[in-house]
């Protein structure tokens, strides 16, 4: 699943998928615990797919900043604890983006893109190009020696 359907709400905790679309609002499902409810269109909602991160010559999308964190943790989950110590929090992003605008990237910031980053991990919603490669190429390996066994089976015949 892509960020597209993926939002964040202002005032509650975690993440949720958007589910359908109704006359006030929508329905949306926690990542948290699996509950569904109705969010009106008064919430401040955020589209994980429209958060960019600033740096000091661009604001990067957040999907990318996911994808150098996978990338850093070998997919596994952020080995900096979201309830670390500033400088701990700080470190650890500077080493996942070197080049984020600590004036504008808060603790608090980074906070929340470890959380949920953590959370999309556990929920195996993070695919990043690279990998989707990988099972490509492994699907069409395995179809092309299926297509040889058979090539093969037919000429003995």
């Amino acid at each position: 699943m892509s960020l597209e359907k993926i939002l964040s709400i202002t005032g509650k905790p975690g993440l949720y998928e958007l589910k359908t679309q109704t006359r006030s609002g929508f329905v949306v499902e926690s990542l948290l615990d699996g509950k569904k409810m109705a969010v009106s269109l008064r919430h401040n909602v955020s589209l994980l797919s429209e958060i960019a991160v600033y740096t000091l010559s661009e604001e990067l999308p957040l999907n990318d900043v996911f994808e150098k964190m996978h990338q850093k943790e070998n997919g596994e989950k952020a080995s900096v604890n979201p309830k670390d110590e500033k400088i701990k929090l700080e470190e650890y992003f500077f080493e996942v983006l070197p080049d984020y605008d600590e004036d504008r990237v808060y603790a608090s910031d980074i906070k929340k893109i470890v959380q949920w980053y953590n959370l999309l991990i556990d929920k195996k919603l993070l695919k990043f190009e690279e990998e989707e490669k990988q099972k490509k190429e492994k699907k069409e390996k395995a179809k092309g020696k299926g297509e040889k066994k058979a090539a093969t089976t037919k000429e003995k015949e």
